[in-house]
């Protein structure tokens, strides 16, 4: 499998799950890098860490970030939403998360509950009691810190308490971090009439864009204090920090009151500070408001209207139940009870942060992202299609109006701006092979949750001019890639294929592609026979037939499936190259297409067990790229064992769960499944580092010194594939337009498992007994008492509320 380092881990523990609360709890402030959630909505979103940390956003992570984070940095999620306390007795000061100050772990205790977008940190420190919630009001654009201060001690104490977050100076994150000589020199910082912090910037142009789109306007942001004395604050950041203090140690909680600074240029801050004497077991609680606006309006008028502890808990407990809502669209119990926080939890929801922001925000994406990208938007819809459906489609539609007329698709739809049969196509050179393919999976299962194939007759513009309907959609995006088939009539992967990193020149022909349009025909032909259009079908069988006698006749290599064939003719995935002999995404599309023979099937996934699986996930090729050309693999770039350069990209691993389904091979679906799960590595979190609750991009594979490492978490491809492949492969239970399909592929070891599935506004209760032991084979089904002939439950039969019994075996 290639060169293994030798490493000594101290394992450990940093959380658990709360699966009754939906909450990830985190126990541990010193996590081995910054444990993140999501706030608030695509208008106006945060980033919050386990230590408070993060940043905010009005409906761009890149041109409308309001609040700073210093990307790449140590610690990497600093600065935040901080609460400051001091003893004024003694000058000891502490905050209400570990970061920043960060006290001695042996005097600080601190606790973290990310939820359903919002997240709780309590602290305790010399006999003080904290507990801070950060929420965004459901359709709202402001947010909330409530802190609760509690004296545990026995004796008064007399405290003071600091806000602190940064401003950016331009909402354009490039500006901001860049474009210093211009953007130290705009923003302004005061307290209104009315005890607010009024943050303007271009204080002489128009306030209050409707969308963050341009440098020449007005954006201003402000910051309230609710339920408590208002007894000093800051709006520059130099007065509050110190010209050589920092977030660790602020000038202004050192010597324990604010200088009522007004921010001109350089640096807004948002601080406010409040005096309070606590007797013994006395608590005292107050809000801090934030929002977009002008203080002397929006904000004003919204402290009015939501400025109250009671309004707090209001909207609180409606932000979870919308949340928890859109959860229970299945609910699972297995044998393992960490696949099951995993599906009914922390999967779905990192599938809904992922649909909602893409890849435009996160402790990594800064602003690089801004938009939809095309194809990870289409399959990010399979995370989400049951959960909230009606959301599911309107962004399947969006996509769909993202499709040229000549099949093909602009890269990225940025929705605020996005034109249907006004767009300029992409030069011919930046076209990708992949793009539309994606909806022969995303479209048929949009539609099998829905149940309405009337869809396929709804007409939709294209990006640029013309527009069909959703059937002709799919048409064109088959000849698009059947007009673009290189000399060996295996499609070609122009610009890229799936991989970013692969370079065949436009002509090369992928074979990846050439599976992805496989399924197309396939899919397509099946739709068109059902809408009455036979031709269509046929003709759609017919571009297969001759696809397979392609794929036989060059793209089988013995044991395995090729990788590509570059425009020179040079043929790269085989056993005569030293490097990138096998790539993972031909071996598994090979059988989830339904291309590989039997044989073939079975050999080339034992090829994957054999070469490209490790402990922590299947690598995406093997051995790594060390010196093959630039000017093909440009995975070369990366070092031996991360991302596309024989890394475990786990956007790829749901791929092989599904291919081990197909096959009937439960075992080693479930091995390969848990292998990537987030959740399985929480008992020894320090091997993969980043949250125990969420997907990352990219994990290091045994060919790197750092095996089990992973990066990049929340927005990334694997959210949707994972929850997709855990919940429609292995578990089986998956909607097709004529009703509910249960067929499982479990590892032989369970004695089977319960579902409850929310489909088509009814109620699925499910149960499988599995008394042979085997991984797939309904041997009966049962629903609402009488027995069902096959393992398909026709949308027809179902009430409003159901119960399918289901045992699996062999046929006697």
């Amino acid at each position: 499998m290639g060169r293994h380092y030798a490493r000594n881990h101290n394992i450990m523990q940093y959380g658990h799950f709360d699966d009754n609360a939906k909450e990830y709890v985190i126990t541990r402030p010193d996590t081995p890098r910054s444990w993140s959630n999501y706030l608030g909505s695509t208008e106006y979103g945060a980033l919050i860490t386990n230590n408070a940390g993060g940043y905010g956003f009005y409906k761009s992570g890149a041109r409308g970030r309001f609040l700073r984070l210093r990307f790449n940095s140590i610690p990497m999620d600093q600065p935040g939403r901080y609460f400051y306390l001091r003893d004024n007795t003694d000058g000891d000061f502490w905050s209400g998360s570990w970061q920043p100050v960060g006290k001695p772990l042996d005097a600080y205790q601190s606790i973290c509950r990310h939820g359903t977008a919002y997240t709780t940190i309590e602290s305790r420190y010399s006999g003080i009691h904290t507990e801070a919630t950060y929420f965004v009001p459901l359709g709202q654009t402001f947010e909330y810190w409530r802190l609760k201060v509690t004296n545990e001690s026995d004796q008064p104490r007399d405290l003071s308490a600091f806000s602190y977050c940064e401003f950016t100076n331009q909402w354009n994150t490039q500006q901001d971090q860049v474009n210093l000589q211009y953007s130290i020199f705009i923003v302004k910082g005061n307290l209104t009439d009315d005890g607010l912090l009024r943050i303007a910037i271009h204080d002489n142009l128009t306030p209050e864009p409707e969308v963050p789109q341009g440098d020449d306007i007005g954006m201003h942001s402000w910051l309230a204090l609710v339920g408590a004395s208002l007894d000093g604050y800051d709006t520059d950041r130099e007065a509050f920090l110190g010209t050589y203090g920092g977030y660790h140690r602020p000038k202004t909680v050192v010597n324990g009151q604010c200088s009522n600074s007004n921010a001109y240029g350089d640096n807004a801050c948002g601080v406010v500070q409040t005096n309070m004497i606590l007797q013994p077991g006395e608590s005292r609680e107050l809000l801090v408001m934030l929002g977009i606006g002008d203080a002397r309006t929006t904000g004003a008028k919204t402290v009015a209207e939501f400025g109250s502890l009671e309004r707090a808990s209001a909207e609180l407990e409606t932000l979870k139940a919308h949340w928890h809502t859109k959860l229970g669209s299945l609910i699972v119990e297995t044998p393992d009870p960490e696949l099951n926080s995993t599906l009914n939890m922390w999967g779905l929801y990192n599938c809904l942060i992922t649909f909602a922001w893409s890849r435009a925000a996160s402790l990594v994406y800064n602003g690089e992202r801004d938009g939809l990208g095309f194809r990870d938007s289409v399959q990010d819809i399979l995370g989400v299609a049951a959960a909230i459906p009606t959301e599911a489609q309107a962004r399947l539609e969006l996509m769909l109006t993202g499709q040229l007329s000549n099949g093909g698709a602009i890269p990225v739809i940025k929705p605020f701006e996005h034109n249907p049969g006004h767009e300029l196509p992409p030069a011919d050179e930046e076209y990708r092979s992949d793009d539309c393919l994606w909806f022969f999976n995303a479209v048929p299962a949009m539609v099998g949750e829905t149940g309405d194939f009337a869809f396929y007759n709804k007409v939709l513009p294209y990006a640029d001019e013309g527009e069909d309907t959703v059937l002709g959609h799919l048409r064109r995006a088959l000849d698009f890639n059947l007009e673009r088939i290189g000399r060996n009539d295996l499609p070609c992967g122009l610009s890229a294929d799936w991989n970013d990193c692969l370079r065949l020149g436009y002509f090369g022909e992928s074979l990846f592609v050439a599976f992805q349009l496989r399924l197309g025909l396939t899919v397509y032909s099946e739709i068109a026979e059902k809408l009455g259009e036979s031709a269509e079908a046929t003709w759609a069988l017919a571009e297969r037939d001759k696809l397979d006698a392609a794929i036989q006749a060059q793209a089988w290599d013995g044991n395995w499936f090729i990788w590509a064939i570059t425009e020179d003719g040079t043929v790269y995935g085989t056993k005569d190259y030293e490097e990138g002999q096998v790539y993972l995404n031909t071996q598994l599309w090979a059988v989830i297409s339904g291309a590989a023979t039997s044989e073939q099937a079975t050999k080339c996934m034992q090829t994957v067990k054999d070469k490209l699986a490790t402990p922590y996930g299947l690598m995406l090729c093997a051995p790594p790229l060390i010196k093959t050309s630039i000017d093909v693999m440009r995975a070369v770039v990366f070092n031996p064992g991360i991302k596309e350069n024989a890394g475990i990209f786990n956007h790829t691993q749901g791929w092989g769960v599904m291919a081990e389904s197909i096959l009937g091979n439960g075992d080693r679906a479930y091995e390969y499944y848990r292998a990537a799960m987030p959740a399985a590595y929480n008992d020894r979190a320090e091997v993969r580092q980043l949250e125990p609750y969420v997907q990352g991009q990219t994990t290091y594979s045994t060919y790197s010194p750092r095996p089990g490492n992973t990066r990049v978490s929340w927005l990334t491809g694997a959210a949707a594939w994972a929850y997709y492949s855990g919940t429609q492969y292995i578990l089986g239970i998956r909607p097709e337009v004529d009703g509910l399909r249960i067929d499982p592929c479990i590892p032989s070891s369970w004695h089977g498992f319960k579902a409850m599935r929310r489909f088509r506004g009814k109620s699925v209760e499910i149960s499988v007994r599995n008394p042979q032991g085997v991984c797939r084979g309904v041997a009966s089904l049962v629903l609402n008492g009488q027995a069902i002939e096959g393992n398909l439950i026709s949308a027809e039969l179902l009430q409003e509320n159901n119960t399918v019994a289901v045992i699996l075996g062999r046929e006697q």
